[in-house]
């Protein structure tokens, strides 16, 4: 079976995370994304975090299916290179400050005259426009402002951060998502042109916040920290089990609420007329939760688990990486690769989302060298000789 992006040419500049994360995206299901590396070190993620063997392994993942090749986009001839590329790709993804680009000459009107047909994807902190586009945005700064890290916590501490750069992850897939439906625009609907994506982190974030907007409006509500519950929403929460594990618990329908109550061994209070809806156990969630609880603590967590499945109650036990690395389901459903990193070792790392029946996609190879493609590339696609190649190499355009 073919890939449902094979045929599609993605460039991508930029680097660390969000744009690049949207070109791995697009890369697993079969475009052929050409990463733009500067000459010497490259992207910055090639060492971060754990190092092997001289190279991040997040850089393995983040960067499979990719070819690297290395352009000094601050040079003329650079920025040449880049432009003859233009010509030849469907998507440009970068995600540099705002007015870099167009400083390089490699901006959306400049491009897009070269590639009428050209989508470009310009992944920021703040957007391309307004009072903040100038300031410098991580995905930290976008998780803050957009609201996200003002409602995570416990209501009696500081603020904290999801465990991974969700920012910078979630800007990335509406990148992919924008370029998509641009594509779909384009040639399906028959417009043959292409456009300009501008996607902020701030705003990936707060597109996410659910109804805080509409209930500060209209009702003066500002959304509080609560720790692991869920405000509003009952009973839903982390409970400790005897072994001193914990499990998370979702009896927030009516029908299952009734079913966790049983389980619980307070039938009784599936009964009450004060709990049939959300609203009213909403109004009683910590009491919910003591009484949960009060069971939890009776038994290990193997057996919660075992009871609540049987009354069909969700539930689940928090995992470590370890858990899912031996977790049967991951297993089963193709979500733990063992793809080959040396002639003597294969590297675990995670199988591809969503599953397509008809053109899934899938691991080619692990994130590349530096430059490994820089040859390959300018010789297919430009029509580069040798010579020329290695005039650029000595001048340290390449």
């Amino acid at each position: 079976m073919g890939q449902s992006l094979e045929g599609v040419k993605v460039l991508e500049l930029g680097s660390l995370i969000a744009g690049p994360f949207a070109g791995r995206l697009m890369a697993e299901f079969g475009a052929d994304v050409i990463k733009v590396e500067p000459p010497g070190k490259g992207d910055p993620l090639r060492d971060w975090r754990h190092i092997y063997e001289g190279t991040s392994l997040w850089w393995r993942l983040q960067s499979r299916n990719k070819k690297s090749i290395t352009v000094n986009l601050k040079s003329e001839e650079g920025q040449e290179i880049i432009q003859s590329l233009v010509k030849e790709c469907d998507i440009l993804v970068e995600n540099f400050r705002p007015g870099t680009m167009e400083k390089w000459n490699l901006g959306y009107e400049t491009l897009s005259a070269i590639n009428p047909g050209l989508v470009m994807v310009r992944v920021s902190g703040y957007g391309q426009t307004g009072p903040y586009r100038d300031k410098t945005g991580f995905g930290s700064v976008g998780e803050s402002i957009g609201g996200l890290r003002y409602i995570t916590g416990y209501p009696d501490q500081p603020p904290v951060r999801v465990g991974v750069s969700l920012g910078d992850s979630l800007a990335a897939m509406y990148s992919v998502i924008g370029a998509m439906m641009a594509l779909y625009h384009r040639d399906v609907k028959g417009k043959g042109k292409g456009q300009m994506i501008d996607v902020s982190l701030y705003e990936s974030v707060f597109s996410l916040m659910e109804g805080a907007l509409p209930e500060f409006d209209k009702l003066g509500a500002i959304r509080e920290r609560t720790g692991s519950s869920l405000p509003g929403i009952a009973p839903s929460n982390t409970y400790q089990c005897k072994d001193g594990k914990y499990i998370v618990i979702g009896g927030n329908g009516d029908a299952i609420f009734k079913r966790l109550m049983e389980a619980v061994e307070r039938p009784e209070l599936g009964e009450d007329e004060r709990f049939q809806h959300n609203s009213g156990r909403a109004s009683h969630a910590d009491y919910l939760d003591e009484v949960i609880e009060g069971w939890t603590k009776t038994v290990d967590l193997e057996t919660a688990l075992q009871m609540l499945d049987e009354k069909g109650v969700p539930a689940g036990p928090i995992y470590s990486i370890q858990d899912i690395v031996n977790d049967p389901h991951y297993l089963s459903r193709g979500m733990i690769e063992d793809f080959k990193l040396n002639e003597k070792e294969s590297l675990k790392i995670p199988g591809v989302v969503p599953k397509m029946s008809e053109t899934p996609g899938g691991t080619k190879w692990l994130g590349p060298d530096l430059g490994q493609h820089t040859d390959e590339v300018l010789k297919k696609l430009l029509s580069y000789d040798d010579k020329k190649i290695s005039q650029l190499k000595e001048q340290g355009i390449i």
